[in-house]
């Protein structure tokens, strides 16, 4: 896909304005020249988020998080750089320009050819559910869906379909309708166990599967007459990998966003259902248990994952799998336990029970209901292990032990084991050892990492190391305050003559904004590998203390740098003019060298320290 054009990068960053911007999420008001607001990054009563209306950045003095208009839209919307951009153009009523010159055309050929694939699988899914609701052949299918309690709004919104029974039927569909052969033979629509030409889903009820940016990539269908397996998904291909995506992720992220939670559930009609039942942050895994890689993705926009997960042995298993997969990727995470009696004495398998059987009010009711994680392996324990025996008691103890792993805290982690043994009546020190031969056994490497990084001997030590101010650091953060000084600085200061290393990096950082002419706090920050320093970048770049008298504040620092490089050089000659003199190894021309230098820098010395008073 070609990238936006730098010519439109550079027209969002000079029409920005962070008060208008930032102003659609958060209630500001000014006071002195600044905007405050509640931070929308954490819970608090008194106003600590501030705006800076000149600098065109953000910073909340509660939880340290700041940056440029850019990166507070991307943290709140969650999207990619591209889509904020296009986002934020949308906005200020800037046309998007695209720059393909850099790319491989072969690339971009793939490309096209993938947007045309999901621009195809969006028109096949329009006429699936044109079959499914306006005609004789999609009634059958349709009164399956109505009899499972779905409403007509669910259908519509979810879009879905009918496969029609004769396989040949879509191909020449679609052929009629102007696309080659060739293209329809790559698009994984047909397959080859009868001809190149028959179509993949047959006779089946239609979901279409979207990606988070609304892309129709995929279909699953289920099965209502004759023999094969009851559900079937599309190959996986360069559009679609089953374990990035969720099903109804584009349906269900706005709510998402909205509340920072999710319902997972198993399939595709628990997921209808629970949004019939006013459930809208409902997704699930598509034919696969679910993924490290679907945690990620949600991790972008949710804090706590509800699993809800059909009350069997099969969904018992993927619920605790579920709960590891949630704590390996820091997801707080809550049990909706299947399987309470209805209203008329059932017992329910799944959301798509309830449903049909009590409404919608009732599933909505019944999702309401749940429990922590640990409270529903408690329960699994119990049900599993025969604790009244030693051994038992022992497996009982071990079944926590890969959800112990996961936890980062190691007060948590002390918590769980506390718990663990208060419900099992076993001395936590025992717990513990045994846990440590678990730990070393399965996990050695990660326990020695951590292990590592608590006593800084990481390569990433530095970065939890406290920075401390000092001139050269001042000097850049005053910088960085008021960019247009730092032709003046690179015109007077080398990199050479600067030795803290943070403050180097900025230097550094700083010259390659200079050169591709970045002049937003977010592109600076992303030239800052050290996080340490970027967190220390944007609580000091907050400050007024940068931005008063500015021009003085470069000009005495650039000179009080100078002075110090100059006064180590000195204090180094005078060492080596002492040892020369008790039977050193200098020569009499190397002595006289060093006494010119020595001339010199005290003339230099005196010049600068006379321009300070």
């Amino acid at each position: 896909m070609s990238r936006i054009a730098e010519e439109t990068i550079q027209e969002i960053q000079n029409h920005i304005n962070a008060v208008s911007i930032i102003g659609e999420y958060v209630r500001l008001e000014k006071r002195g020249g600044r905007y405050w607001g509640l931070c929308p990054f954490h819970n608090e009563k008194t106003p600590s988020f501030t705006v800076d209306p000149d600098k065109n950045f953000f910073y909340c003095f509660g939880c340290h998080k700041g940056g440029g208009v850019i990166s507070f839209v991307m943290e709140q919307e969650k999207l990619s750089y591209p889509e904020t951009l296009e986002l934020l153009a949308k906005k200020l009523n800037i046309s998007v320009k695209y720059d393909s010159s850099g790319e491989d055309p072969a690339l971009a050929q793939r490309n096209r050819q993938l947007e045309d694939i999901a621009e195809l699988y969006r028109r096949v899914a329009i006429s699936f559910h044109h079959i499914l609701t306006a005609t004789e052949k999609g009634k059958q299918a349709l009164q399956y869906v109505h009899n499972r309690g779905i409403s007509d709004e669910m259908i519509n919104q979810f879009r879905l379909g009918y496969a029609p029974p004769d396989r040949q039927w879509l191909f020449q569909f679609l052929m009629k309708k102007g696309y080659s052969e060739e293209f329809l033979k790559k698009s994984g629509l047909f397959s080859s166990r009868y001809n190149e030409q028959s179509a993949f889903f047959a006779d089946r009820l239609m979901f279409p599967i979207s990606d988070k940016k609304g892309r129709t990539v995929a279909f699953g269908g289920r099965l209502l007459h004759g023999e094969g397996p009851k559900y079937l998904n599309s190959a996986e291909s360069e559009l679609y990998k089953k374990r990035e995506n969720l099903y109804a992720i584009d349906i269900a992220l706005p709510k998402i966003r909205q509340s920072e939670e999710v319902h997972i559930c198993e399939g595709y009609m628990d997921v209808i259902a629970l949004h019939q039942a006013g459930i809208g942050t409902a997704v699930a895994p598509l034919g696969t248990a679910f993924t490290d890689e679907q945690a990620r993705l949600l991790r972008q926009w949710v804090k706590t994952v509800y699993l809800v997960f059909d009350n069997d042995s099969a969904g018992q298993s993927a619920t605790i799998k579920g709960i590891l997969t949630c704590r390996r990727n820091g997801l707080v995470c809550k049990v909706v336990s299947m399987g309470k009696t209805g209203e008329n004495g059932t017992i329910f398998k799944d959301p798509a029970d309830i449903l049909k059987e009590d409404g919608p009010e009732a599933l909505q009711n019944y999702v309401k209901c749940f429990i922590n994680d640990f409270d529903y392996l408690v329960d699994q324990a119990r049900a599993l292990f025969d604790t009244t025996h030693t051994e038992g008691l022992a497996q009982a103890v071990a079944f926590f032990f890969p959800y112990l792993e996961t936890l980062d805290s190691e007060v948590a982690r002390d918590g769980c084991i506390g718990s663990v043994a208060d419900v099992f009546g076993i001395d936590r020190s025992a717990i513990l050892r045994d846990f440590a031969k678990y730990s070393k056994e399965y996990h050695g490497a990660q326990s020695y990492n951590r292990e590592d990084i608590k006593q800084g001997k990481s390569e990433q030590a530095r970065s939890y190391a406290p920075i401390r101010m000092n001139d050269e650091l001042f000097l850049l953060l005053t910088i960085i305050s008021n960019r247009s000084l730092y032709p003046r600085l690179r015109a007077s200061l080398s990199i050479e003559e600067v030795e803290d290393s943070r403050a180097k990096e900025l230097f550094i950082a700083l010259e390659e904004c200079y050169r591709k002419d970045i002049q937003d706090i977010d592109g600076l920050l992303s030239h800052i590998q050290d996080e340490a320093l970027r967190s220390f970048v944007l609580e000091k770049a907050s400050s007024e203390a940068f931005s008063q008298k500015s021009e003085q504040l470069v000009s005495d620092g650039i000179k009080r740098i100078r002075i110090k490089r100059l006064e180590r050089r000195r204090a180094e000659i005078i060492l080596k003019l002492r040892t020369a003199r008790t039977g050193g190894l200098h020569s009499e021309q190397k002595m006289e060298e060093l006494l010119s230098e020595k001339v010199h820098i005290d003339a230099e010395l005196v010049r600068l320290k006379e321009e300070q008073e």
